[in-house]
């Protein structure tokens, strides 16, 4: 790496060092959601894909979805609608190999018609025919693995419909904020769902979601302790040892 390159990549680091000792003994901030895709599509009108046709009649009965017996699932852009994420995965996977193999050969001409008496005569000294060749080999090999894995997560959150594809399917997004003394949680989810998944709750859980991304974090002095320095990383992906 050239010099000034290098003098870049500390520059840039001693930037990013600045900008987080200006947040020693603030809580994070909390991300605004007033230019997100949920109020963008609470607040916005979708264009029409179809002319508008004339209502029926007036009548004392009251159709659509705030009527009495209406659908009030979500079903339009700007609707809202519960998530449940009720995650409960194990998986335990162990293999275990062992290998091996052992060899030995040797020949010797210690009586040949008297040719190798008279052989060794000439041979340099503490050389013999009485034993040419001798070797012997082995080889062993084992491995062993094992995974483990426990998961279990329980989760509710609020999602907006923030789009309606054109063959009825519905593309949602959510997003949760807390902040506990100085530690954010953040929750996000987004992906697409069916409308006749959703339940008479105006409720879907995450395994009816397609393409669900489902992030679970947190931003502040906790998670800033279990991340290794930014010199660590570097050093982990540079060195090759």
């Amino acid at each position: 790496m050239t010099f000034p390159r290098l003098l870049a990549l500390c520059a840039l680091l001693a930037l990013g060092a600045c900008a987080r000792l200006a947040e020693v003994g603030r809580a994070p901030e909390f991300q605004s959601p007033v230019n997100g895709n949920e109020v963008f599509a609470m607040s916005t009108t979708p264009l029409p894909v179809a002319r508008a046709t004339p209502g029926p009649a007036p009548s004392l009965w009251r159709a659509g979805r705030q009527s009495l017996l209406g659908d009030r699932r979500a079903s339009e852009r700007g609707d809202i609608l519960t998530v449940v994420i009720e995650i409960d995965d194990s998986a335990s996977i162990s293999n275990a190999t062992d290998r091996g193999r052992s060899g030995s050969e040797s020949m010797a001409l210690p009586q040949f018609l008297g040719l190798p008496q008279v052989i060794d005569q000439r041979l340099p000294e503490g050389a013999s025919l009485a034993e040419a060749v001798s070797g012997s080999g082995s080889s062993s090999s084992s491995g062993s693995g094992s995974v483990r894995r426990n998961e279990e997560l329980t989760l509710r959150v609020a999602a907006t419909v923030t789009e309606v594809l054109g063959n009825g399917a519905l593309r949602i997004e959510g997003t949760q904020e807390v902040r506990v003394n100085f530690e954010i949680r953040e929750l996000l989810v987004s992906g697409y769902v069916r409308p006749e998944d959703i339940s008479r709750q105006n409720e879907i859980t995450y395994d009816r979601i397609a393409g669900a991304r489902i992030s679970y974090g947190g931003r502040g002095q906790i998670s800033d302790m279990q991340q290794p320095r930014y010199g660590q990383q570097v050093a982990d992906i540079i060195l090759p040892f």
